[in-house]
């Protein structure tokens, strides 16, 4: 166990955990309270903020279920980590993003790059076939704000999100979104474009697999 942390945040950290698991939202106040046995908010936040000193979760203040576990969290529980399943969105043309709320799966364990800050998407097209994302695959996401050349990019294009190749080149078009395959032309880069994350594993057979 983690040095420093109680037994009481150890019993709420499974609350948080087991709630989200099953529900797919982190619980709000009055059923930390109810499940915890206690009778006050102050308690739960003062475990909370404790838990959060030590790196074990991240609280939202603008969020009224505001709650995410962070890998130590996860390590502390033995479980394995949760990631929220976001929808669908495109590795074809451009398309709306399908926000399903409260919908939650495990993720492995191997994958070592997990962050605080991960979610996963369904893809829908086959422009990313030669970098081994299919059509129906899903995919862990990273959301950052530095982002390499090669690099495997959510992009929202206006209101509209794809997931392609970003490459920064010394040439025309210099700075754009590859597909990986050669049925579907590059989208050169422009102002109306947002990357919001980098693409680090596509689930495959049952196993996450980093890609390149």
């Amino acid at each position: 166990m983690v040095s420093g942390i109680t037994k009481r945040q150890k019993q709420l950290l499974q609350i948080i955990y087991d709630y989200i698991k099953n529900t797919g939202y982190p619980p709000t106040f009055q059923e930390m309270r109810d499940k915890l046995g206690v009778v006050s908010n102050q308690s739960i936040i003062d475990l909370l903020t404790k838990l959060e000193k030590q790196n074990i979760i991240r609280k939202e203040e603008s969020a009224a279920r505001g709650i995410a576990i962070l890998p130590l969290g996860y390590n502390i529980l033995d479980k394995p980590p949760l990631a929220p399943f976001l929808g669908v969105t495109s590795a074809g043309l451009p398309i709306q993003t399908l926000e399903i709320p409260g919908e939650w799966q495990s993720i492995s364990k191997d994958v070592s790059q997990l962050a605080d800050r991960v979610f996963l998407l369904r893809i829908s097209g086959d422009s990313m076939i030669n970098a081994g994302i299919d059509d129906g695959d899903v995919v862990l996401v990273k959301s950052q704000k530095e982002f390499t050349s090669g690099d495997i990019v959510l992009a929202q294009v206006e209101d509209e999100a794809t997931v392609k190749r970003f490459v920064s080149d010394d040439k025309p078009p210099f700075i754009y979104l590859k597909p990986e395959n050669p049925e579907y032309e590059v989208i050169p880069f422009s102002n109306a474009m947002r990357l919001e994350g980098k693409v680090i594993s596509v689930l495959k057979g049952g196993y996450w697999k980093s890609v390149k």
